[in-house]
């Protein structure tokens, strides 16, 4: 089976950094500890976590493009 890139979701997502990735990881991480617990355990404060990661890096390379 052939892998390829969600174009759609890499071209709205910006570059993360690596304390970025790092949290991103950690979040994931917990919220596969969750997913094991179960189906029915809560995971949206989580998600929303993530979100506004990558909303912060997305208004940090808009501020960095607007710079060049």
């Amino acid at each position: 089976m052939a892998s390829s890139k969600n174009t759609e979701d890499s071209a709205k997502t910006p570059k993360l950094t690596a304390g970025e990735k790092a949290k991103v990881g950690w979040y994931v991480a917990r919220m596969c500890k969750r997913g094991i617990a179960g189906e029915s355990v809560y995971q949206g404060d989580l998600e929303a976590k993530v979100d506004r990661v990558i909303d912060r890096a997305r208004e940090r390379a808009e501020k960095n493009a607007k710079r060049k």
